[in-house]
């Protein structure tokens, strides 16, 4: 226990910082006083975020907790800058995740959806909504996001509906929206289609059959992991170059227990090397044949309906799939078609994220996005610098996306949503329906029973949250936004739609002008955080322990533009100790008077550590500020806690003690006042709670929320000063490290002279490196028992200790044997290994240069050993 934790403090702040009494009350004031309401009058300059909505069915995690550290570091730093900050908020209404809640729901009671009907239905989803939905927002105000919930939308709102319903027209009768077959991602159990984003691959343990198509000379061996899925091929596909199968390209081959015949095509996406090098073709069932299917005219033939049942006719025929597989290859068996068969065969497999079903590629009728224009447009907006992606390596990426994107299934087989706008008449009319049209009427006249695909929706959020299709002044004064926070792995699923939609919708004006995307949370070891495996980590456990600021500052700590971050609970308690750590410090220094009252001293009525600690900080604000702009966060808290922890607490308040203590008091104490004023509020984006309530309890002041940001002061670095400190913290150390070899317990006090101090410059440091090592001032009977040499720049200083009756003789002989019994050991261990010419001449350079390194180690802590067992005194 130092002095710093020990010494009388305040009354007017706690002993200890107790987080949980202090975080709901503090957020409460701040949101009373509007401070996070964005004034669309003000002249102020715009800085806009808006909030990758979370699912109405979602609770906070780690990765949420890492991304809403964040965005809010952002917006806080932003505002006390002087901008006009809006970070908006909302919920997303996720449609098969919050439909499956419901069904969920009704089954407890015996019910399905399709016992209420459609409208009653989506009237429980509202309901559902109303009471389950969006507790992740109160899980948000928990760690303090900063966000103006005055403008919290969501994704079904009256506002943004109408945004859906505009945009879909506008692109329909661009002919950017049309309905076509295709084959798509299905769900048989929540009879869906599914985007990329919503199914789960997984490598699931399976078989691999091949099957001889033929016989004799003209027969062909394909191998698949769907066996059922032959009951529904066209053809057989060969590479055009490959001399096995040249002969047999364009002629026939029998399919098995179909009597069906069906050609050998040539097609280039053959993998000659994979396999046989001849593949089953089966259009209607899997995304890779419908495209060759297309490129040689055949047919698709459909053999599965919405619940994967068994369609063919013939004896599989209403056998669910996983049923056939098996019936299908026994028959094939029987039949003299099977060549070989592997299980287990791990292969991946995907499933539905919502209900863990093996999903079905299918051919379905479907709404599509055409996307070759609007994708071109997002592409040209990263390329000409009118979007900035951080890091810059993922533009790659992004490229990859944009460059070859397919187009867009945007219909779901779903209740809840926005329901396509599109009316058919009775006479085969299809009419599309904008917000103000007039919907059409009439028996006969029905429409479209889909939804669309919730990243429909939620990729017009940058501006349909401000008011579009409306100009309003929000509109005008917000976008476009200024930083799009999310994770790498929604690159193309979410942020690429954000482009397209915005370019095309605000007139090539791009979303956003930076997009910061981080990576995943991952547990200490480095492996994917998931349920299943157990390694998951609630923030609102971090939260319930160690406080919002050291979870949040946790996570920023880790946080690097494209990169996965670890963690793992012991580093939440280190950032719990920081707090603490800040939290002393702010109340020594209070309790010795530090000030803002009074202005800083000129520089030349201040001591060398005043104005080193000022350059110091001044360094720190540069720091700071350069990689918050370049999205650095892990870099910017690194040089915080470092500032704050080594230069600020373990050396500027020691030095500060005796400086006060020397009657220096007053300049000491505005130096100290102002150390922390700008520390607090460097370290507020990131911790703020704590950082709220040590500056206005420092200051006076209203909140750190709307305080300035600090500035460097613009002084000239004092290189002296910094030599002259430089020179203390190692002399410091040094006397440090030598107590402690002398077997001195930190807090013990000895004894000691310093020499030579004022022939290196560091006389005024002397009582500072005295105070720091326990040395009391010399007795008429001092006895020099031990000496320290200590080489500086300028020359050196001697230290002399007078260690009688300060340690136990007997005790430390006895340590210090053990020790030397080590060390010898290891000596004699490195020594044979050296001398052993078989294994010199084996062992790799690294190894060698090892053991050459533990040596030289041992011999050394020999000699000191030693030297010290001769300095001690006969017991």
């Amino acid at each position: 226990m130092t002095e710093l934790d020990t010494a009388t403090q305040r009354p007017d702040l706690p002993a200890a910082w107790t987080p949980a009494e202090v975080e709901a009350e503090l957020y409460q004031r701040w949101v009373d006083r509007r401070y996070f309401e964005a004034d669309v009058k003000s002249d102020k300059p715009p800085f806009t975020i808006v909030l990758p909505p979370p699912n109405v069915t979602g609770s906070l995690h780690m990765g949420h907790a890492m991304n809403h550290s964040v965005m809010d570091a952002l917006s806080r730093r932003r505002r006390m800058q002087g901008y006009e900050v809006l970070w908006l908020p909302g919920m997303d209404h996720a449609g098969i995740a919050t439909q499956n809640a419901v069904e969920r729901d009704l089954a407890k009671q015996g019910m399905s959806r399709q016992d209420l009907g459609r409208e009653k239905f989506v009237e429980r989803v509202w309901e559902w909504k109303e009471e389950y939905g969006g507790k992740i927002l109160d899980q948000m105000k928990r760690l303090g996001d900063g966000i103006d919930w005055s403008r919290e939308r969501f994704t079904m709102d009256e506002g943004l509906s109408r945004a859906v319903q505009t945009i879909f027209k506008k692109m329909y009768d661009d002919g950017l929206i049309y309905q076509a077959e295709r084959i798509i991602n299905w769900c048989p159990r929540c009879q869906t289609a599914l985007s990329d984003i919503e199914v789960d691959h997984s490598e699931d343990d399976g078989e691999l059959v091949s099957i001889r198509y033929g016989d004799g000379d003209a027969s062909i061996v394909v191998a698949t992991t769907r066996a059922e899925t032959m009951l529904g091929d066209t053809a057989v596909a060969v590479h055009p170059d490959d001399e096995r199968y040249r002969h047999l390209i364009g002629t026939e081959v029998e399919l098995p227990l179909t009597g069906r015949r069906i050609p050998i095509v040539a097609d280039a996406h053959v993998d000659p090397k994979f396999g046989t090098g001849a593949v089953k073709v089966t259009p209607a069932h899997d995304p890779n044949d419908f495209e060759i299917g297309q490129r040689h005219g055949l047919p698709n033939l459909t053999i599965m309906d919405g619940r994967a049942t068994i369609t063919a006719h013939g004896p599989f025929e209403g056998m669910d799939r996983f049923e056939a597989r098996p019936a299908i290859v026994a028959a094939l068996r029987a039949d003299g078609r099977i060549v070989a068969e592997k299980r287990p065969y791990v292969h991946s497999v995907g499933h539905c994220s919502r209900c863990n079903t093996v999903v079905e590629p299918r051919l379905s009728l479907q709404w599509w996005v055409k996307v070759e224009t609007i994708a071109e447009a997002a592409s040209a907006a990263v390329r000409d610098g009118r979007t900035k992606i951080h890091p810059a390596e993922l533009n790659k990426r992004y490229f990859d996306w944009t460059d070859n994107l397919h187009d867009w299934c945007i219909s779901r087989q779903l209740w809840w949503g926005h329901r396509i706008p599109v009316f058919y008449g009775p006479n085969g009319e299809v009419v599309c329906v904008g917000p103000d049209d007039e919907v059409p009427t009439g028996e006969g006249w029905r429409q479209d029973e889909d939804v669309l695909d919730t990243w429909f929706s939620s990729g017009l959020w940058p501006f349909s949250t401000l008011g579009w299709p409306e100009s309003t002044e929000d509109l005008k004064k917000f976008y476009p936004t200024s930083v799009l926070s999310t994770g790498y792995d929604i690159l193309f699923f979410w942020v690429v739609r954000m482009m397209m939609f915005g370019l095309y919708a605000m007139d090539e004006v791009q979303p956003f002008d930076h997009v910061f995307l981080h990576g995943l949370i991952r547990d200490q070891y480095g492996k994917k955080m998931s349920k299943s495996k157990g390694n998951g980590i609630d923030p609102l456990d971090w939260m319930e322990r160690y406080g919002a600021d050291a979870t949040r500052f946790t996570l920023l700590r880790g946080t690097n533009p494209g990169s996965d971050m670890a963690v793992a609970e012991e580093w939440a308690a280190g950032s719990r100790n920081f707090t603490t750590k800040l939290w002393n410090a702010t109340r020594f220094a209070l309790a010795n008077g530090a000030t803002v009252s009074r202005p800083l001293p000129e520089r030349s009525e201040l001591t060398a550590a005043d104005r080193w600690i000022l350059d110091e900080l001044d360094a720190l604000v540069s720091t700071v500020d350069t990689n918050f702009e370049a999205f650095q966060f892990s870099r910017a808290c690194e040089a915080l806690y470092s500032f704050t922890w080594d230069e600020f607490c373990d050396w500027y308040l020691e030095i500060a003690k005796v400086q006060i203590a020397d009657g220096r008091a007053e300049a000491t104490q505005s130096v100290l006042g102002h150390v922390l004023d700008v520390l607090l509020r460097l370290l507020h984006p990131s911790i703020p709670f704590i950082t709220e309530t040590l500056w206005t309890s420092l200051t006076g002041g209203e909140s750190l929320v709307v305080a300035e940001w600090p500035k460097v002061s613009g002084a000239e670095r004092d290189g002296e000063a910094a030599a002259e400190i430089e020179g203390l913290k190692k002399l410091a150390t040094e006397i440090r490290r030598f107590r402690s070899e002398q077997g001195l317990k930190p807090v013990q006090k000895v004894a000691g002279k310093v020499r030579g101090a004022c022939c290196v410059g560091l006389i005024d440091q002397v009582p500072s490196v005295r105070a720091m090592t326990r040395l009391t001032e010399p007795g008429d009977e001092f006895t020099v028992s031990a000496t320290l040499e200590v080489g500086l720049p300028k020359g050196a200083v001697k230290v002399e200790l007078d260690l009688s009756g300060t340690i136990d003789v007997a005790a430390e002989r006895k340590r210090l044997a053990k020790d030397l019994a080590v060390a010898q050991k290891d000596l004699e261990t490195t020594t044979k290994k050296l001398g052993n010419e078989a294994f010199l001449a084996k062992a790799p350079a690294d190894v060698k240069a090892k053991i050459e390194d533990r040596k030289a180690v041992a011999e050394s802590e020999i000699a000191r050993i030693n030297e010290r067992l001769a300095a001690l005194p006969e017991a």
